[in-house]
């Protein structure tokens, strides 16, 4: 069956999707021709258990570099980019959900979060384009122009989406299971455009803004693992499932080369930020380079160290205490420093005996 615009009929029959179960006409959803084995843990059924492993794996390396992103203080477009990996991080945490059945799909709230998942998706993928554009200074970063503006365009987007995908999923206000035009444009159309659109934004200011080349090996990976993902998904899912003994998937590994692809996407952002270290307030310790010519080893040398006592002039090492040297003062030597002058003589004080520690003779 080829793929047709508009219609999950091919796209469902290959790929596990979330709103698969929900479209079609027979009201049962859509099967998939072939999907992984479940595991039964206790008397939960638990479906695509390796994608709910690579859905774990994904909030904890998002969760990861949210806290490097907020730790950039100074960087251009820090709280932008972060909304971006805070919706990754609340799709991949609904996807792990509904992918492995937690919320079964014969459960009235199914199709509500299925309609969330959608509208998050979208949400995303605009939260993407938009970031696209931050680097070009339309409008100053971390302003609460530009960040309202990222915030309700996204708003806007998720409300769309959600609404479609609800509609689709209950039959009203002219969607059904079977008309999916909508839906397809959203689910499908939609992310291609924002991932299109915010590569060419990238090479354009890479090309014409950075002296750096280097960013280009992070766009260059992250495209590649992001249409690895497509690929694998819809178009080779059937043949690794039956190759795979239904171990895995394809849905398996489009969700790990999207976490890879989304990794790819913080390595770009990190590598062409830097931070302005006159106002970081983060917690690691700078490294300055001295450059003081006061402090070289060419002028240090005209300055000698004084080491001759003013009262002696003999050069004879001075000491803060009494006057004369260190050596003199606690063994007893020198002119005015003798031990039965007050010097710490082996026997003490002025050649009494010490106290502690006590002398052999003592015993």
């Amino acid at each position: 069956m080829g793929l047709s615009f508009g219609s999950f009929d091919s796209v469902c029959s290959t790929a596990a999707l979330v709103i698969c179960p929900l479209l079609g006409p027979s009201g049962q959803g859509i099967e998939p021709n072939c999907y992984s084995r479940n595991v039964q843990i206790g008397s939960t059924l638990i479906f695509q258990p390796s994608t709910c492993f690579v859905h774990i794996v994904a909030i904890l390396m998002t969760a990861i570099m949210i806290y490097h992103i907020r730790s950039k203080y100074t960087a251009v477009g820090r709280k932008e980019i972060v909304m971006f990996f805070w919706l990754y991080m609340a799709i991949e945490l609904l996807a792990m959900f509904l992918d492995s059945g937690i919320i079964p799909t014969a459960n009235v709230s199914y199709p509500w979060f299925t309609a969330v998942y959608t509208g998050l998706v979208a949400a995303a993928y605009c939260c993407l384009l938009i970031n696209g554009f931050v680097g070009f200074q339309f409008a100053e970063d971390g302003t609460p122009f530009s960040l309202w503006f990222l915030r309700l365009s996204c708003l806007f987007i998720f409300g769309v989406s959600f609404l479609i995908a609800i509609a689709t999923f209950n039959s009203f206000i002219g969607f059904s299971p079977t008309k999916t035009t909508a839906l397809f444009i959203v689910y499908l159309i939609w992310p291609i455009l924002c991932v299109t659109t915010y590569t060419l934004s990238q090479l354009v200011l890479v090309f014409r803004t950075l002296d750096d080349r280097w960013p280009l090996g992070d766009i260059i990976f992250g495209i590649a693992f992001y249409t690895i993902a497509q690929v694998l998904l819809f178009a080779f899912s059937v043949t690794i499932c039956n190759a795979i003994q239904h171990y895995l998937d394809g849905l398996f590994f489009f969700t790990l080369c999207v976490l890879l692809s989304v990794m790819m996407v913080y390595k770009y952002w990190d590598s062409i930020t830097r931070e302005d270290l006159e106002f970081s307030v983060g917690s690691k310790a700078a490294v300055w380079e001295v450059k003081d010519p006061l402090l070289t080893g060419t002028v240090a040398a005209d300055f000698e160290e004084d080491t001759t006592s003013n009262y002696h002039t003999g050069g004879t090492a001075a000491s803060l205490v009494g006057g004369v040297s260190g050596a003199q003062y606690y063994y007893g030597g020198g002119a005015k420093g003798g031990a039965g002058a007050g010097g710490y003589s082996q026997g003490g004080y002025g050649g009494a005996q010490r106290g502690y520690p006590p002398t052999s003779d003592r015993y």
